[in-house]
């Protein structure tokens, strides 16, 4: 059995085909799957590929540019799997720094917001509450938020991941 290399575990080819064949299966079954839902492939792995590496192994910004058998989609899987373009925690918390107008370690939940929804790759109103829920995230009797434990939170990943 082929396998592809995941930090923190492996990535079973079995798994990676379930992922396509259910995309194609949507597609119209022709044993293809357009290059537009690559990123949406890959999240369905539990990979987090930004656009821009999305962009660079292969994904278009429209349906019906491009189209990838299984055996093209391997190598995507593969290249994605080794890049690690996620931020250093210490990068992150040089950007909240940046909000953080006291220097006491704190920005105000609607700074946080503002930074998930609107700077860098946008996120929805209600993704950023998912993420502020998952990672258990609440502003203190001020409305204020400690963004180091927050970046840590984030940066374990979903709860549900660690098990």
């Amino acid at each position: 059995m082929t396998s592809v290399q995941k930090v923190g575990g492996l990535l079973d080819f079995e798994d990676v085909r379930e992922v396509f064949d259910l995309f194609d299966f949507w597609d119209g079954r022709d044993g293809l799957i357009d290059a537009f839902k690559v990123g949406d492939l890959l999240r369905c792995l539990d990979l987090n590929p930004t656009l821009d590496l999305i962009f660079k192994n292969g994904g278009t910004k429209k349906s019906g540019d491009k189209q990838y058998a299984f055996e093209d989609f391997l190598p995507i899987v593969e290249s994605v799997l080794k890049t690690s373009d996620m931020g250093t925690f210490a990068e992150f918390k040089e950007a909240f720094k940046s909000f953080d107008r006291e220097g006491q370690g704190y920005i105000s939940g609607g700074e946080l917001r503002y930074m998930l929804t609107a700077l860098g790759e946008r996120i929805t109103d209600e993704e950023c509450e998912e993420i502020l829920k998952l990672t258990d995230t609440h502003e203190d009797m001020e409305g204020n938020i400690k963004y180091e434990d927050f970046i840590k939170k984030v940066m374990a990943g979903p709860p549900e991941a660690k098990k």
